[in-house]
């Protein structure tokens, strides 16, 4: 579950008392588009997407405008705009009309999952906006921290000293980035990231004002339904794969997917918040759709949803990667029996796919798992290669990839 945009983060973000811009929606009057050109001089118009819609700034979606009839002019032009994001056309549905920060500084924030450390992280840059994608290394710092303490002021202190950003906006940064992980760990969030903050200046000291906002949600966390967002505001428009998927939703075991390219070569089932995020970022466009199967699902469930997997995806498909960390709860055996499963009636029905399969995986019955999935391959005569949990989930993507880009070459020659 995804979500982006100020027209719901501004309250979300409110809730842990950040600072965030006025924020008015598409039906508001023109006296009040007015008084907020009034107070700033210009107005920001932003189309509403629903999902979790990147990369609008860098397409031209969004509108700094100075007076109430370019406002209206860009409300015409943004409110059912479309959008080309992860292979997929979308349409907006509304604008909002933001106040406008002005600011010589632009932050880049954003909390998830490591996939290296296991413990939460923490990305921060002085250098944010819409060319973040474009940094050096040495401009933006990545840091873990144990979620039993939480964010604590050092951990940004240490992290601006690090990059030697300027010295006025270190101390309003200590202050206010620590209440986001407040948010984070109360509200079911797997990723929360603000790009950019914008530091204001009043007076002589600044302060950061949350200009955008990207989420994604643990889907089956009860927590979620304290923010009060409507669900249809999650999604963009639904493929019969994830309408499909979305049946099996119970109350043990996730089954979060999103198409990401219905022409990708690599189906990849993930197994938690870390692995979705490692995963959907380094495999990209290459991915059939991203995936969050983990909180320990039964057999039946896990192999209903392979098979759908295998159903829509499979034949297309170069590598089949099961990809997750070391799971507390889930019972590797009974996930993977379920896959592999699925994947030998498959077989029986269509032929033996023409796939490789890279497996990824920690915890509780690791080692019956990969006995059972290796007797079942090898009885199909699929080839595979197997990680376990001392492995870097980050190499083992990138094992994956290597492997999908040498059989896409392969199958070119031939």
């Amino acid at each position: 579950m995804k979500l982006t945009g100020m027209k719901f983060g501004a309250p979300i973000l409110k809730l842990a008392d950040f600072p965030v811009p006025a924020v008015l929606e598409a039906d508001t009057h023109y006296e009040n588009i007015e008084q907020l050109l009034a107070k700033r001089g210009k107005v920001v118009v932003k189309p509403v997407f629903n999902g979790g819609i990147g990369k609008k700034g860098k397409a031209g979606l969004v509108k700094i405008v100075t007076s109430v009839e370019e406002a209206l002019d860009a409300k015409r032009t943004l409110y059912f705009a479309t959008h080309t994001f992860n292979n997929e056309r979308i349409q907006a549905n509304g604008v909002t009309f933001e106040e406008f920060i002005p600011s010589k500084y632009e932050i880049y924030f954003n909390l998830n999952v490591s996939t290296v450390t296991r413990k939460v992280n923490f990305t921060l840059t002085h250098h944010g906006g819409v060319d973040i994608e474009e940094l050096d290394e040495d401009s933006i710092i990545e840091r873990s921290f144990d979620p039993i303490t939480g964010l604590k002021s050092y951990h940004i202190n240490d992290a601006l000293a690090e990059l030697n950003a300027p010295q006025e906006i270190v101390s309003p940064l200590v202050q206010y980035l620590p209440r986001l992980w407040n948010l984070y760990n109360d509200y079911g969030f797997t990723t929360l990231e603000i790009n950019p903050i914008r530091m204001e200046k009043i007076g002589e000291r600044y302060f950061p004002v949350a200009c955008d906002f990207k989420a994604q949600f643990d889907q089956d966390n009860p927590q979620i339904r304290r923010l009060n967002i409507p669900s249809e505001t999650f999604y963009t428009n639904m493929s019969n794969f994830e309408a499909e998927i979305n049946q099996l939703r119970t109350y043990q075991g996730q089954s979060d997917v999103a198409v990401i390219n219905p022409n990708g070569t690599i189906t990849p089932f993930m197994f938690g918040g870390g692995a979705n995020s490692a995963a959907t970022e380094v495999l990209s466009q290459k991915a059939t759709f991203s995936s969050d199967f983990g909180g320990n699902p039964p057999y039946e469930k896990m192999y209903n949803i392979a098979a759908i997997a295998f159903k829509y995806w499979l034949a297309q498909s170069n590598v089949l990667l099961i990809i997750g960390g070391k799971a507390n709860n889930t019972d590797i055996l009974v996930t993977f029996k379920g896959i592999f499963d699925a994947l030998r009636d498959y077989t029986r029905r269509h032929g033996k796919p023409d796939i490789y399969v890279v497996v990824g995986r920690g915890g509780p019955n690791l080692i019956k798992g990969f006995a059972y999935a290796t007797d079942l391959l090898n009885q199909l005569e699929i080839p595979y290669k197997f990680f376990g949990y001392d492995s870097s989930m980050l190499e083992v993507i990138q094992y994956a990839v290597e492997v999908d880009d040498f059989l896409t070459e392969k199958k070119k020659q031939s």
